[in-house]
């Protein structure tokens, strides 16, 4: 039988995005399988910190509970990642929680993402089809090519390439990798690329492609093993044939 113990959490807290943050440390039984997720649940149910006082619940974002929704992104004992992955055998103690720091803060250790969604929206991330009639089956993509869009179709926005980024922060506009690589992934499909060129246009500028230092820690961090550096270096070529093609046909129309 093994010996009981506890398990010491020191979360940076903070009440509302204009306040000012502050740690409270908080010990819970430990329970085997247990995953940063259902730690903080065990607080929310008890919310008393290590002092014996009752304080309010932690809060923070989550969804799904497999790495799938990317909701419950934080930075744990230094690392970005997703909590609900984070098993606590597998950490060190004290296990220190955090929000990320690239996004705003809503409350405790839940951010405002919009910054990475407003991102996708700029560089159209999606199939602009219309669907309110069935257009029939939709062009087939070579195997080769399916197997590699698949592997960028697993971004789930959970923001942690983008808190890695040295290059993603208050005083730039770089959109980040994750927006990147979905330009690739969009610009690949055979219907997607239809709007190809207006998506390189729209990253060929030190918000998108320009703003890469080539740090690599996006691809070092990413929870699905996405290669983001591949695809940054893909659209590289890419946005260098496109302003080969807008300055030669420009010159044309003169």
């Amino acid at each position: 039988m093994s010996e009981e113990k506890n398990i010491t959490f020191i979360i940076t807290r903070q009440d509302d995005p204009n306040s000012q943050p502050y740690e409270e440390t908080f010990e819970i039984p430990y329970r085997n399988n247990m995953n940063v997720i259902s730690a903080l649940m065990e607080i929310r149910r008890n919310p008393v910190n290590a002092e014996g006082k009752t304080t309010t619940p932690v809060y923070w974002d989550m969804g799904c509970l497999e790495e799938v929704c990317g909701a419950c992104s934080m930075i744990i004992n230094g690392k970005p990642r997703q909590s609900c992955t984070a098993l606590v055998d597998q950490l060190d103690q004290p296990i220190r929680l955090e929000p990320m720091s690239t996004f705003p803060i809503n409350r405790d250790l839940a951010v405002d993402r919009n910054r990475m969604f407003d991102s996708l929206k700029k560089v159209k991330a999606w199939v602009p089809i219309d669907g309110t009639h069935d257009l029939g089956p939709g062009p087939k993509m070579p195997e080769s090519k399916r197997q590699w869009a698949y592997e960028l179709s697993k971004c789930m926005t959970c923001g942690v390439c983008l808190e890695a980024c040295p290059n993603v922060n208050s005083k730039s506009d770089f959109i980040g990798p994750a927006a990147l690589s979905q330009v690739r992934l969009f610009n690949s499909h055979p219907t997607g690329a239809m709007n190809k060129s207006e998506r390189l246009q729209t990253i060929m500028d030190a918000e998108g492609i320009m703003g890469c230092g080539n740090a690599q820690n996006c691809v070092e961090s990413c929870p699905k093993g996405i290669p983001l550096t591949t695809s940054i270096a893909s659209l590289y070529r890419d946005t260098a044939i496109e302003s080969f093609k807008s300055f030669f046909g420009s010159d044309q129309r003169v």
